[in-house]
């Protein structure tokens, strides 16, 4: 899910009154500090750029000072066009930079990262659809940084066994692919080539081929959803042996993309997490500000803490 424009870009071109009905405990806080400011200066002049910049992330300062950072990769064109997200749309025509994999070990060195998510646009225009250049970047991260975990979250290279595999045999710590919202509203929502089964199906091969690999996946609250709905959606996720799952609220990037339906309360985000850890889910992140990386490295804190009690309790 990913959060461009925000409000000061909207009120700049729209002017507030677009905007009216958004609760109180939407706003954020703008990142500052000094810590803040050295790191942007030094990604700068190392011409690297986060997406946690790029979409104007409300929890960009949080996660930083949590040495998590998320790299969007293969370019900024996406060749889809969902109709909640901000990235533009087009056709690269092939092109991938190469350097890349450096890049990413780069920033994890530069930014001191312990857990480095990496993203990308959609790329049909590629034979692999990006699977190859997401394996080469991973497989550099853990030969140059092999104490920092690596999360992807991915496309869904339309359910195809080989590249899932390529990706897969890299090694990530964590796959995510995003269901993003409910079965009905896929199409509403998602661009026409993606798809509600076809994200299961992904999912699925993945724990089923490399289940050492943990799964995660992401919906989006606000486009006019039902409780039944996204119970649905959490039943036939956990079904996908899917290990994570997150809730933040649809925010609207520019007039032109889809209109916000319902903006949830804080109680309504604590029973969408209760209702998930009670249909089976490892870990559940869930808020009006969370987004599909949002403190990804939380569930490496989890992981520690369990094996820790389980080894007390073996004691």
């Amino acid at each position: 899910m990913i959060d461009s424009g925000m409000e000061k870009t909207i009120f700049k071109k729209y002017g507030k009154k677009n905007l009216t009905g958004k609760p109180r405990y939407l706003k954020a806080r703008i990142p500052k500090g000094d810590n803040y400011r050295d790191v942007k200066k030094s990604l700068r002049e190392r011409n690297l750029f986060t997406v946690c910049e790029e979409a104007m992330c409300p929890n960009l300062g949080e996660c930083w000072d949590a040495k998590t950072a998320t790299m969007m990769v293969l370019g900024d064109t996406c060749t889809r066009a969902c109709k909640f997200c901000n990235v533009k749309t087009g056709n690269p025509k092939g092109v991938v930079d190469k350097d890349e994999p450096r890049k990413a070990s780069e920033m994890v060195s530069m930014m001191g990262l312990k857990y480095l998510v990496i993203t990308s646009v959609d790329r049909d225009d590629l034979d692999d659809l990006g699977a190859g250049q997401f394996a080469k970047i991973v497989e550099r991260v853990n030969t140059d940084h092999p104490e920092v975990k690596v999360e992807v979250l991915i496309p869904d290279f339309n359910a195809i066994p080989e590249h899932m595999d390529t990706l897969a045999k890299s090694n990530p710590f964590v796959i995510a692919q995003n269901l993003e919202t409910v079965r009905r509203l896929t199409h509403p929502v998602r661009d026409r080539r993606a798809g509600y089964d076809q994200t299961l199906k992904a999912l699925a091969y993945y724990k089923e081929v490399h289940p050492h690999i943990h799964t995660k996946s992401s919906l989006m609250v606000g486009l006019g959803e039902t409780k039944e709905e996204l119970v649905e959606a959490m039943t036939d996720l956990k079904k996908a042996g899917v290990n994570i799952i997150t809730f933040g609220q649809y925010l609207r990037p520019t007039l032109s993309h889809l209109e916000v339906q319902k903006y949830y309360e804080l109680e309504e985000f604590d029973h969408l997490k209760k209702i998930a850890y009670d249909i089976g889910f490892d870990f559940v992140a869930s808020g009006p500000m969370v987004r599909s990386s949002y403190k990804a490295a939380d569930y490496l804190d989890f992981l520690n803490q369990k094996e820790g009690k389980e080894r007390n309790w073996k004691k």
